[in-house]
């Protein structure tokens, strides 16, 4: 038995917890950007926490509380139950209701039905996030420097550019206006758990972060204690910084495409309009144009270079996007046509 969980009793005063750690970690020592956007937020609207019962989560929890209590009767914790560790995974729920019930948080719990051993880190955060979604507009997560660097390395292998790197943000919009918010970006790992013990606050351990099943885990274990130990320097602030510039160049792209505007009312890519423009931007209108399509196909990491190839040079072009449709270039438009539609009347001297 952990520390941690040896003291999960539920004798704590988890509201002295809270005020202890705000004094070490006060508002200014989080994120700039979150406190804002919190500042400028509808004083009714709430504030959903995804609460696993670990360091990182309670933390948030416990600031939250203290640092906003005029928010604390629109605050509401969310814990959901992968199903995965057995005895382990229902003790972790159950420290989440006393620790919510200390404060006087709502807690609303959720649990993984399709949960089957092996399950991949993909799924359970798919499953998990579904349950989030469901029950919150704004959803604040423990996410800290931490996360930056092993996110980083995760990213890196798989080749993601400024916006795969640039994560986690900050504020980060999502899909049907809801809004992801991380404050502790500015904390590492070791300055949470000193914090938290010195406030007398006990937390879960999850045991499957110290195997090494998972990506995540490998990269914590072996790569992270070896790159800041070559560093000879903070190389976790270090992650931080890079990822605000690229979050900053990210953004930038972002708006210099908003700016031109190549995507038509009818769907095409107007390629008159990207045209002589760096690459980076080509390839970032290439990408809205396919995530624009809403249909089901896998697009191989060459098939889209080669597809970029001819946006770039505004060739016609007929590249098949898997069995049910084509990408097509004639007039300087690229327009998606499916494979019933298409005409055998393709001529390349018409662009």
């Amino acid at each position: 038995m952990t520390r941690s969980s040896a003291r999960a009793s539920g004798r704590v005063s988890w509201a002295h917890c809270a005020s202890k750690l705000a004094e070490a970690l006060p508002r200014a020592r989080l994120h700039p950007a979150v406190v804002a956007w919190a500042e400028s937020a509808s004083p009714r609207k709430t504030w959903a926490i995804a609460f696993s019962g670990g360091a990182d989560s309670l933390c948030l929890l416990l600031l939250l509380w203290a640092h906003w209590p005029t928010r604390r009767r629109h605050l509401c914790a969310l814990h959901f139950n992968h199903r995965l560790r057995g005895v382990e995974s229902r003790r972790d729920a159950e420290f989440c209701r006393k620790a919510c019930r200390g404060l006087g948080i709502k807690l609303i719990e959720g649990e993984w039905s399709d949960a089957h051993a092996g399950a991949s880190e993909a799924e359970a955060r798919a499953a998990r996030h579904m349950f989030f979604a469901r029950h919150s507009r704004a959803l604040w997560s423990g996410h800290q420097q931490d996360d930056i660097a092993e996110t980083f390395f995760m990213r890196l292998a798989r080749g993601s550019g400024t916006g795969g790197l640039s994560a986690p943000r900050p504020i980060h919009a999502m899909p049907a206006g809801r809004t992801h918010v991380r404050p502790l970006l500015t904390v590492s790992k070791a300055q949470i758990l000193a914090a938290l013990r010195a406030a007398g606050a006990t937390w879960r351990e999850d045991s499957t972060n110290s195997g090494r099943y998972y990506f995540r885990n490998r990269i914590r274990r072996d790569v992270l204690p070896a790159w800041e130990q070559a560093a000879q320097r903070d190389a976790l602030a270090g992650a931080a910084r890079s990822r605000e510039l690229l979050e900053d160049d990210d953004s930038a792209l972002e708006a210099w495409l908003a700016e031109i505007e190549p995507m038509a009312k009818d769907g095409s890519l107007n390629l008159k309009r990207i045209h002589g423009k760096p690459r980076a931007l080509v390839r970032r209108a290439l990408h809205r144009w396919l995530l624009a399509q809403r249909r089901t196909f896998h697009l191989s990491r060459q098939a889209f270079d080669s597809l970029l190839g001819s946006v770039m040079r505004g060739s016609p072009t007929r590249q098949s996007l898997g069995a049910e449709s084509f990408a097509v270039i004639e007039k300087s438009r690229l327009r998606f046509v499916a494979r019933g539609k298409y005409t055998q009347d393709f001529h390349p001297s018409a662009n």
